[in-house]
């Protein structure tokens, strides 16, 4: 299977959500750009709480003084930050489908990285790795109105690269969002979700967590296995509070349409976690 026959979200819809503009990004999110659920504590900023998270899963995959280490689905880079500049990494490599993400990693000129502009079907690695990390990537592995078989297919094939890429006793850290086990919704509930579905992040099926698990079965064992749904529910609420807090710089960099669909999209996520519709996964898996 290559990227051309590839069973997830294109590299067009990934771009259509990640590429709005780096700027936009910026103004909601924590200085580091970390777009995806923060690992909250008593006392937390947004900025302390999303270096915890990274520093959780680094810990869960033992990446730290690793020689090499591979982030599916880099963003803009905090993780690979991290991995460098304080846990020793010798050599972070980075993969995202986003253009503007690589444009402002390149501008940062991390020591000890490489970013590449590629699909985790087209990676091709010189060398092995140690350890590899992906964050809030997963869930773009399958489109929308496949079938939980042809689901299950796509992310074993994920599972049976990463296999081949890692040592008998590699480590994954998989953070991804799944679906929630309270499916009793009301019309506007529905009518959210159907909203972010086709506005926000194009053909992108979130997983159930039983299919992960099936995914991985024969290649890995699970070894830690958190969900956090209020931890997603209290970042979605800081993001939207920093969003309506910079609004008309928003506009100006994004324009109104995008900012109203931002703000419905972050305020709504809020209720999906709190009311159970969505799960957030923490996972660690050890190559067998």
């Amino acid at each position: 299977m290559t990227s051309t026959d590839y069973q997830g979200a294109t590299a067009e819809s990934i771009r259509h959500h990640y590429d709005v503009s780096n700027d936009f990004f910026a103004l909601w999110l924590d200085k580091d750009l970390t777009y995806t659920c923060a690992l909250w504590a008593e006392g937390d900023t947004l900025e302390t709480a999303q270096t915890r998270k990274l520093d959780h899963l680094i810990e869960g995959a033992r990446a730290a003084g690793a020689r090499r280490v591979l982030d599916v689905g880099c963003g803009w880079g905090s993780l690979l930050e991290r991995l460098v500049r304080t846990h020793g990494v010798q050599q972070a490599v980075g993969l995202t489908l986003s253009d503007k993400q690589a444009e402002h990693l390149r501008e940062r000129a991390l020591e000890r990285t490489e970013v590449r502009v590629e699909n985790w079907l087209d990676h091709e690695p010189v060398e092995p790795y140690d350890a590899i990390i992906s964050i809030g990537a997963f869930e773009h592995f399958a489109r929308t109105g496949l079938s939980r078989a042809e689901r299950v297919a796509a992310y074993r094939e994920f599972f049976e690269r990463c296999r081949a890429w890692l040592p008998r006793g590699g480590r994954i850290a998989l953070q991804t969002n799944i679906k929630g086990n309270n499916v009793r919704m009301d019309k506007q509930t529905v009518r959210d979700l159907l909203f972010i579905i086709d506005m926000i992040f194009p053909e992108s099926e979130i997983p159930a967590l039983s299919e992960v698990v099936e995914s991985s079965e024969k290649r890995f064992d699970i070894v830690r296995l958190r969900n956090d749904p209020d931890h997603y529910s209290r970042t979605c609420q800081e993001w939207y509070d920093r969003l309506r807090a910079n609004r008309d710089q928003a506009v100006k960099v994004a324009g109104e349409e995008v900012v109203a669909h931002y703000e419905r999209y972050l305020s709504s996520t809020v209720g999906h976690f709190r009311n159970r519709h969505l799960g957030l996964s923490r996972i660690v898996l050890e190559a067998v």
